[in-house]
């Protein structure tokens, strides 16, 4: 049933431990699930939605998912074509899709200048998502009026940007995916994925300097 794992890129914990699940292990479950929520948890919060935000517990998505993940493991053991936190990743975001299909049905995203990073099989991060992180760093209340001043322009130089950069940035700034692993979520080779990193990067770095000074103030 594993002849196909070490095919599949990884670290050599990952696949123990994954070894050992498949072979029923309650433990090995639990530590390989374990290993992966912070980045899960990254993911969450950038990809869910506005509205829903202080009504879903994002630690609910992540169990959910990770529930899913031990019932369908020997589906992931006898056909593992990506690595495992990519699929366990899927898994969230699927979770993350029926969430927000449940609470906000076919209502449309708010119009305006919030656009969507890239379309893909997980919910989209915004461009409003992506400069509310930005400014993460900005949170007393008498900065109020200039961190909405500069989310706004962020925004409308985020939507600037070729959609593909936007969610390379997304991947590998904020989830903090490998090269690789960013590279297979969105279809490229890896050199591409590379490129357009270091592009999104620098265009970051433009954006960063002309509206907030390189988040210095405050």
């Amino acid at each position: 049933m594993m002849a196909n794992m070490a095919d599949v890129p990884g670290d050599q914990e990952t696949t123990r431990l994954i070894e050992k699940a498949a072979r029923g292990d309650p433990h090995a479950l639990g530590a390989l699930l374990d290993r992966h929520r912070g980045r899960l948890r990254r993911m969450v919060a950038l990809r869910l939605d506005r509205r829903l935000q202080g009504r879903i517990d994002p630690s609910d998505v992540i169990q959910e998912a990770c529930l899913d993940a031990a019932r369908r493991l020997p589906e992931y053991t006898d056909n593992p074509t990506m690595p495992f936190f990519l699929w366990l990743r899927y898994l969230t975001g699927q979770r993350l899709v029926d969430e927000h299909r449940r609470h906000l049905g076919a209502q449309a995203r708010d119009a305006g200048r919030e656009i969507s990073l890239y379309r893909g099989a997980l919910p989209e991060t915004t461009s409003a998502a992506l400069a509310a992180h930005l400014l993460g760093r900005l949170t007393s209340p008498s900065h109020a009026a200039i961190r909405a001043e500069r989310k706004i322009r962020i925004q409308e130089a985020l939507n600037s940007m070729d959609p593909i950069d936007r969610e390379v940035l997304a991947l590998r700034h904020f989830e903090e995916l490998s090269n690789g692993e960013a590279a297979a979520v969105l279809g490229l080779d890896k050199s591409a994925a590379s490129k357009r990193y270091a592009r999104a990067l620098i265009r970051l770095k433009d954006i960063l300097v002309s509206t907030t000074g390189g988040l210095s103030e405050g």
